[in-house]
């Protein structure tokens, strides 16, 4: 991977760590996922004008089925992992998600593909296990077994995590084969999206207007932060996987989740932030080692 796939990768898990921590202080629901798509759409609109005005009047059926099928997996993984971050501690629901995708990849290929798996790829399965016990509690997990609520919180986040992690592989593949086999603008194929996700969310948010209204009122702050720069980070992700392997830019995108572990500790409050970092750190160097075994 050249330096600067790698330092877009870094600018971007900074970036995506920041704006899942504004995501998680909302407290939204479908709804918010409405109005972060609207607002982007909004915000986005001269850049999406300028790069698609002759571009995507030449797009066929195939390069709108891309973006329809992302749209769909971009709508699924974010209202799952809003409603994750509802009933859940980011520092559980976040780094699972971020390393789930390509432990499930993994998975897939093993026991459909025919694939196999090195020694190394082995240790990074165990290392991802390790980590997701680890960002579960531990230790501390076992011995709190007495505390249903907080049992029930933590496997809430590891199934939301897990969930999360699902969409996370298919639009990563989707998007990924798009910007690279099609050549499609990374830019344009996340924009274009918008109008997806808007479409797919309008009727949960037309169902009860008066409601809509107030939570417009109550999250608007945090629904334009994240449409500001959630893209920013999406894009430079997909303009590192025109540079780089995707095998290579998927697992190296886990450093988000250093991030979100060490900010989100700090500034939600969640407990056993060192048992959480040192999981995220775990979980980060198992999907390394499964891209490279």
């Amino acid at each position: 991977m050249s330096l600067n796939a790698f330092a877009l990768i870094i600018l971007a898990g900074l970036i995506h760590a920041g704006w899942n921590i504004v995501a998680k202080k909302a407290g939204g629901d479908a709804r918010f996922a409405f109005f972060t798509a609207a607002v982007m759409m909004v915000l986005w609109a001269p850049l999406g004008a300028w790069l698609g005005w002759d571009v995507v009047p030449q797009w066929g059926l195939r390069e709108w089925a891309f973006v329809a099928a992302s749209g769909v997996l971009h709508v699924a993984y974010y209202v799952i992992l809003l409603r994750g971050y509802r009933k859940a501690d980011l520092t559980v629901v976040y780094p699972i998600a971020r390393g789930s995708g390509p432990l499930l990849s993994s998975f897939v290929a093993i026991a459909f593909l025919g694939e196999h798996i090195s020694a190394l790829g082995l240790a990074g399965i165990a290392g991802v296990v390790g980590g997701v016990f680890l960002i579960a509690g531990g230790p501390a997990l076992l011995r709190a077994s007495h505390d249903p609520v907080a049992r029930a919180r933590v496997h809430k986040g590891i199934l939301y995590g897990l969930l999360t992690g699902a969409f996370i592989a298919s639009y990563t593949v989707v998007d990924g084969y798009a910007v690279k086999a099609l050549l499609m603008s990374p830019i344009l194929i996340d924009y274009m999206g918008n109008f997806v996700r808007v479409a797919l969310l309008a009727p949960v948010v037309l169902r009860d207007v008066p409601t809509a209204r107030q939570l417009w009122r109550a999250q608007w702050r945090f629904a334009v932060a994240v449409a500001a720069v959630s893209p920013v980070a999406y894009v430079l992700v997909l303009y590192a996987m025109q540079q780089a392997p995707m095998s290579h830019v998927a697992p190296a995108r886990e450093v988000s989740m250093l991030f979100a572990a060490l900010i989100g500790g700090h500034l939600l409050g969640e407990g056993d932030r060192a048992a959480r970092v040192a999981g995220a750190v775990l979980i980060a160097a198992g999907v390394a080692a499964l891209a490279l075994g």
